[in-house]
């Protein structure tokens, strides 16, 4: 029991990799609190799913993007289960396309879902840990943030935006005893890789040294130990989950 006592909030966790992580901190004793948007049924099951574990959780629409909502939410939590120990910034969207044919649309709903959400939530967030003196705040980036990819401007500097808030909240905030990383998947089987062609697929799992695509509980196993006091001496790191892709 990992977690036990501890209460964590993270955003877009009504499926995919967001509901993996809930699910394994819930399985090591964390009261949750979730975020969805628009995928009320997947939420009301993954609730149902986490407090199959035995433990408080809390499931709330709201748009991470939009900077009071994320107040509104961060102060709901705090009035239902007087802390927040853990935060997951994991709310996001992709709406590729080539640079010179990307609309003005495409970037900034990209860049407000990815990005501006997890500022809204550390900026909510930070106040509280830094008077409990303790807190583990992990943003969920991906590989494409660190090495960029061909159709994806706006989803890769999302991602890289991710990164350097994480570090530069990491120096701010050290000294307090809160800790701020980044864990940046690569190629993971969800919803939204399950519509990709068999021959494509094969050729993305040849090219991964470990000959597999990874899973939501790949990315939920290393969020857990950032989490947790196992990672006690660990801030402001990128944490690839790839198989070795990006080495």
């Amino acid at each position: 029991m990992l977690l036990e006592n501890k209460t964590a909030l993270i955003t877009g966790a009504a499926k995919g990799i967001g509901k993996a992580i809930a699910l394994k901190f819930a399985a090591e004793g964390a009261s949750i609190a979730f975020t969805y948007l628009t995928s009320k049924d997947a939420a009301m099951e993954t609730k149902r799913e986490l407090e199959a574990f035995g433990v408080k959780v809390m499931a709330v629409a709201s748009d991470a993007s939009d900077f009071d909502s994320a107040a509104k939410v961060v102060d709901q939590v705090l009035a239902e289960f007087s802390h927040i120990d853990i935060l997951v910034n994991n709310a996001g969207i992709t709406k590729d396309g080539l640079m010179m044919r990307m609309s003005e649309e495409q970037w900034d709903s990209v860049i407000d879902a990815n990005l501006k959400s997890a500022f809204n939530y550390m900026h909510a967030v930070t106040p509280a840990m830094l008077r409990a003196r303790c807190g583990s705040i992990i943003n969920i980036s991906s590989v494409v943030g660190i090495h960029g990819n061909a159709g994806q401007s706006n989803y890769s500097a999302s991602k890289a935006g991710l990164i350097g808030l994480a570090k530069s909240l990491a120096r701010e905030v050290g000294s307090r005893g809160v800790r701020v990383n980044v864990v940046a998947p690569g190629f993971i089987m969800t919803d939204m890789t399950a519509g990709i062609p068999e021959d494509t697929l094969k050729a993305w799992e040849a090219s991964i040294p470990l000959r597999r695509g990874g899973t939501p509980e790949d990315v939920a196993k290393v969020c857990l130990f950032l989490a947790s006091e196992m990672a006690s001496y660990v801030t402001g790191q990128v944490i690839p989950v790839d198989g070795g892709m990006a080495m």
